[in-house]
């Protein structure tokens, strides 16, 4: 599967925990990240992670390119809901084309555990 990994600032050491946490899982997948997240999970991991833009420089817009083009299967997205972000059209832009084309996207640590049972299978 191609997973797309993102995390909001106050987010991005509870991605890194739960990635750690399910590593060997996610190393048989094909794995896409906004630059700043993939870069700390690249640093906290042995994992490979195809890079992308920092989210307010245009990465959640690259990964809804992909997830219209039918190059994402999955999305994990720990939103930080209680801080209002830049880029907040960007993120719901990149919401609804998961809504679209029905891409499962995760926002927070509770949904992302479930797809990591159904990975697991």
């Amino acid at each position: 599967m191609n997973i797309a990994l993102i995390a909001h600032d106050k987010k991005k050491d509870d991605m890194v925990a739960f990635i750690k946490r399910h590593e060997a899982v996610f190393a048989r997948h094909t794995l896409y990240a906004t630059g700043t997240t993939g870069s700390l999970l690249m640093q906290e991991t042995a994992l490979k992670i195809k890079l992308k833009k920092s989210g307010p420089l245009g990465g959640d817009q690259e990964i809804g390119s992909m997830v219209a083009n039918g190059h994402i299967d999955m999305i994990i997205f720990f939103r930080d809901p209680l801080t209002a972000q830049p880029h907040e059209p960007d993120v719901s832009a990149l919401l609804r084309l998961s809504d679209v084309y029905k891409v499962p996207l995760a926002t927070h640590e509770q949904t992302a555990e479930l797809f990591v049972k159904v990975l697991t299978k």
